[in-house]
């Protein structure tokens, strides 16, 4: 009876260890996100130029990191692209390039994202590795600023024709809270047409 108790303990703690690793696979994933979210606050009291005084930006809000809204795609550069004026909110436009198309799963459905290029920010030594991923999805309206959210990554960050898309990095656009400023809108192609909980939360101006 104890020898059966025994292979029973131990039987049982083998399957606990993979929920264990996962478990601090989530938290240690928590932290990372923690952290980017604290050095992204801490640029809006460094620009001059940022809508938010401290006082607006601890009413930021973000949706619970979550692994499954951090996924893997595949890249496919966009060859021959042809330079167009994205539109803003503003009513101007700028000038962008289409860099290439990550396709993915999410949650069992396969989605795409348009990788843009600021042709501004080319120019620019410090920003000439910077790619933007601006979207819409469902959310939109509803727990998230209506105009969509914006990710952004490098193009160092796309290996052998995959790079990681991380929603729980998305961001609101400078015109989420305050007008004034030209942001981009999501094309048509950018238009997710699902939920994307995760990332940044509605800002709630009162």
């Amino acid at each position: 009876m104890l020898q059966n108790l025994s292979l029973f303990a131990v039987f049982a703690c083998l399957c606990l260890l993979p929920l264990s690793s996962r478990g601090q696979a989530d938290a240690a994933y928590a932290k990372t996100i923690r952290k980017h979210r604290k050095h992204y606050k801490q640029e809006f009291l460094e620009d001059e130029r940022a809508p938010l005084n401290r006082k607006g930006v601890k009413k930021l809000r973000f949706y619970a990191p979550d692994t499954s809204y951090r996924v893997t795609a595949t890249f496919e550069r966009t060859t021959d692209a042809e330079s167009f004026d994205m539109p803003t909110y503003s009513g101007i436009t700028k000038p962008y390039v289409k860099f290439g198309t990550a396709t993915f799963q999410l949650k069992d459905t396969t989605l795409q994202l348009a990788v843009y290029q600021s042709l501004r920010l080319i120019r620019m030594p410090q920003y000439r590795d910077y790619l933007f991923i601006p979207f819409k999805d469902d959310t939109n309206s509803v727990e998230t600023y209506g105009g969509g959210r914006y990710m952004d990554i490098t193009k160092s960050a796309i290996q052998d024709g995959r790079l990681t898309i991380d929603f729980n990095k998305a961001y609101n656009p400078w015109c989420a809270y305050s007008d004034g400023y030209n942001c981009p809108i999501p094309p048509l192609e950018n238009h997710l047409p699902v939920l994307i909980e995760a990332g940044e939360l509605d800002y709630q101006k009162r």
